[in-house]
């Protein structure tokens, strides 16, 4: 007879565990369990059948696999989570008996130290396992990079990771590993292809950032404590790869001083760096693929060098990089729509390699530098306000070429700035654009993510300072077919008939507010007529009349009213006329010819009013789209019911696209009428 199995050890309930019987079972707390849990990466599950699992009882209950919780028990953080309670009881002994010294020497000597790189090696067996998995360990570092330090997050922790955030970023600009970047309202988006494998990041803007008291920051700081050493790793291996020192030589003071990126010194075999050739203690021993990296970076041109060179025109530049690339066009509306080719990664590397760029004081520098340095250009200079580790300071350098400015331009017919006096030693400072150098292409930072986002040099004067900025969209969001587009234009995206429809619209409109306006005015009139009416007294300038008197003006008034409508009524309104059919208008227009033949005279040629015509454009379209729709629905009674379903939700989805793309339509058609109306003006 086979053995009676009990109810809860077998099937789903043996699968899944609570959390409180898993920190029993691992004897250590719950803020431990938490954090060995960040640490290997099991996280709760949720099982199918909850009631099932939980022995018939609802309420909610976090629950693990028994298998993770299970291969816990190995794990040696355990001993060591084990060992800090033991020296917490001691230090908490010492300073209940006053003995601060002795608490301050366990805290140092006996405290342990947790190290990860065990666990790091057991969740990423490869290399590219940790790649695909640095999208969330690089946007937490830098949020930390950019928090003030506090209680909650040391001043420790926030250097840390700020020299890993900068560390990778020196990768990513030797390596042109930079593809794309984005203007958000959360923050600047990046995207970087590192050994194949794209890496997407955000950073946040360098705000004052106010941490509220919801936050739990001990978690977080659990998952700041793993990525810093997962980072570490990586940035080891990526500047191993490539043939350079790591970490790379930090400039202390330099830091201080704002210099960021500009601290850090990068070495490595026959590598220049900032002028200076350094050579590494690496073994001799190097991956071949690297080396030729290597020495293709140390072939590049010093910057002091290229200081001596003249920099070519834009517009030539601008040629040369666009030359290579050919377009294929579509030769028919319902031809395929063949792939683009694209600029190589050699070409997009080099976009900025040959300009000079100064950055004003106004505009971010660290994603400016990072960008235009990650894409060629080594010389960059900003404002002394900004830091230190500029190419130049100087505002007036000749050598520069561009300069990112984000400030409203100045009309050139202001009053002049008075002198100071005679006893001054210097006249005041011309304020901008009045100051600008000849030569020198001003662009706002927009230009710089645009360029990067569509691989080309674009024009500099629709980013002019002042100017109305193009819309700055993601590159990661790519238009279909039948949704609004903001960078093609209006009239190549609307449907036939629905431009002539708006101008119908706005028409009745206008003329609704001007009868309203009208009628206003009457009324006003009336009430006024009304006021002096009631305010003279009875029998006082008035002359009573009889009764046949007021009949027989009051017949001719009538006769008078019929006449001015008689006279008012000149034929049939461009609005009659639309609605007459076709047939009855050509009817009509041959009755006219013989009466013109009959009697002599030349046909007067029928002027068609604007109206008139967008009336018939958008019956037009009306009625083929009813057609259409008629059409449709006869297809639709062939289908079966399932599929008739089928149909009617995928019919939903995209009439409401296609509402939305109207509604956007609709708003840009009103501003560009609106900016046009205020450009006449």
């Amino acid at each position: 007879m086979a053995r009676i199995q009990k109810k809860g050890n077998s099937g789903a309930a043996k699968n899944y565990i609570t959390r409180t019987r898993a920190v029993k079972k691992l004897q250590i707390s719950l803020p431990d369990f938490r954090r060995l849990c960040i640490f290997k990466g099991i996280y709760p599950r949720e099982p199918r059948k909850k009631k099932k699992v939980s022995k018939g009882s609802t309420a909610a209950t976090t629950f693990y696999y028994t298998k993770d919780i299970q291969y816990l028990l190995h794990e040696p953080l355990l001993a060591k989570f084990r060992e800090h309670k033991a020296v917490a009881k001691k230090i908490a002994r010492a300073l209940g008996r006053g003995e601060a010294g002795d608490a301050a020497r366990l805290e140092k000597n006996l405290v342990p130290k947790v190290k990860l790189d065990h666990i790091i090696k057991e969740r990423y067996p490869t290399f590219v396992d940790a790649l695909r998995d640095l999208d969330d360990a690089l946007s937490m570092l830098f949020l930390f990079a950019n928090l003030p330090s506090s209680d909650y997050v040391p001043a420790k922790t926030i250097s840390l990771c700020q020299r890993l955030c900068h560390e990778f970023e020196h990768y990513v600009i030797v390596s042109h590993s930079l593809r794309k970047s984005f203007l958000s309202i959360k923050g600047i988006y990046y995207q970087a292809t590192i050994q194949g494998q794209d890496i997407l990041w955000l950073v946040p803007y360098r705000f004052v950032q106010r941490t509220g008291g919801d936050i739990d920051f001990r978690i977080m700081g659990t998952f700041v404590e793993f990525y810093t050493t997962l980072l570490g790793f990586v940035n080891y291996r990526l500047y191993t790869s490539i043939g350079l020192v790591y970490p790379p030589k930090f400039n202390a003071k330099m830091d201080e001083q704002g210099g960021e990126l500009s601290a850090f010194q990068l070495e490595g075999r026959s590598l220049i760096t900032n002028g200076t050739a350094t050579k590494s203690d690496t073994p001799a021993v190097i991956n071949p693929e690297a080396q030729a990296i290597a020495d293709k970076i140390a072939a590049q041109p010093d910057a002091e060098e290229e200081e001596e060179t003249a920099v070519a025109p834009v517009e030539a530049i601008e040629d040369e990089n666009t030359e290579g690339i050919d377009k294929f066009e579509v030769t028919a509306p319902d031809a395929d729509v063949l792939p683009q080719p694209e600029a190589s990664s050699a070409e997009v590397a080099s976009l900025f390699a040959p300009f000079t760029f100064f950055l004003s004081r106004e505009v971010p520098r660290a994603p400016l530098e990072f960008i235009l340095k990650a894409f060629g250009c080594k010389r960059v200079g900003w404002d002394g306000s900004l830091g230190d580790g500029a190419f130049t300071m100087n505002e007036s350098d000749p050598f520069i070429t561009h300069q990112i400015v984000d400030r409203p331009s100045i009309s050139t017919d202001a009053p002049d700035v008075p002198e100071t006096g005679k006893g001054s030693a210097t006249a005041p400072k011309a304020q901008w654009p009045r100051s600008t150098m000849p030569g020198r292409t001003y662009v706002q930072p927009q230009w710089v993510w645009d360029c990067l986002n569509q691989g080309k040099l674009l024009r500099p004067d629709l980013y002019a300072p002042g100017a109305e900025l193009p819309p700055h969209l993601s590159p990661w969001v790519k238009p279909k077919a039948g949704e609004y587009d903001p960078t093609r234009a209006l009239q190549e995206q609307e449907l036939e008939g629905e431009a002539e429809a708006a101008e119908d619209e706005d028409e009745d409109e206008e003329a609704a507010e001007a009868s309203d306006e009208e009628m206003g005015g009457a009324e006003h009139d009336t009430d006024g007529l009304l006021n002096r009416e009631s305010s003279v007294e009875a029998g006082e300038g008035m002359d009573v009349a009889d009764s046949d008197d007021d009949d027989s003006e009051d017949s001719e008034d009538s006769e008078g009213d019929a006449k001015d409508a008689a006279d008012e009524w000149d034929g049939f309104d461009s609005d009659a006329e639309s609605d007459i059919s076709e047939g009855e208008a050509a009817r009509l227009q041959h009755q006219r010819e013989l009466e013109a033949e009959a009697t002599g005279k030349k046909l007067e040629p029928q002027v068609e009013t604007t109206k008139s015509k967008n009336t018939a454009i958008r019956k037009k379209a009306e009625k083929k789209r009813k057609q259409e729709q008629e059409e449709r629905e006869r297809q639709k009674m062939m289908l079966s019911n399932k599929k008739r379903k089928l149909l009617k939700r995928i019919e939903y989805g995209t009439n409401k696209r296609d509402v939305e793309a109207e509604n956007l339509r609709k708003k840009r058609r009103r501003v560009e009428k609106a900016k046009a109306a205020a450009e006449a003006v």
